[in-house]
């Protein structure tokens, strides 16, 4: 013999919690993100650079969470140890949420320590890519020089920003 009263209560029980949940649901917010076309028109404008003023170089770009998304060696490109330091710098910058040469001046100078985070590239020529105010990536380069590494990732950062 069925137990009424027990189906009716279990019944309740669950109608209370579907309608309770739902109103309990929080808006989750949203952010812009970098996409793999993005991703493209970063390295396009970085290369565009490179290419004008004739440093070959090798130019990775990573999310917001520093996983790679493109890696490209340019031809004749300087220094062979350039596709480990790109996406190295790329990474930092996304991780450290700023330009690697503040962090490489932050261990030449009142920072020392720093230089203890391992498993992170404080070289020059990492760059954060900004939409909107949000860090939706980074763009990290190594060509001949850590001065021309920043130019080349800064004028890709920027090709976001137009």
């Amino acid at each position: 013999m069925p137990n009424h009263n027990f189906n009716r209560a279990i019944f309740a029980a669950v109608a209370l919690t579907l309608t309770s949940s739902a109103g309990l649901a929080a808006e989750l917010p949203t952010r812009p993100y970098l996409n793999l076309d993005a991703a493209r028109l970063v390295v396009t404008a970085a290369q565009k650079k490179a290419t004008a003023e004739g440093w070959p170089c090798v130019i990775a770009v990573v999310d917001s969470e520093g996983l790679p998304l493109i890696l490209e060696r340019m031809d004749k490109a300087s220094v062979l140890a350039g596709v480990e330091l790109a996406p190295g710098k790329a990474r930092t910058a996304a991780m450290f949420r700023k330009e690697t040469g503040v962090l490489e001046d932050a261990i030449n100078g009142t920072r020392p320590a720093a230089i203890t985070a391992n498993g992170y590239v404080m070289m020059r020529g990492g760059v954060p890519i900004v939409v909107d105010g949000s860090i939706v990536g980074a763009i990290g380069v190594s060509a001949d020089t850590p001065d021309h590494d920043e130019q080349i990732a800064r004028a890709g950062a920027a090709a976001l920003l137009k």
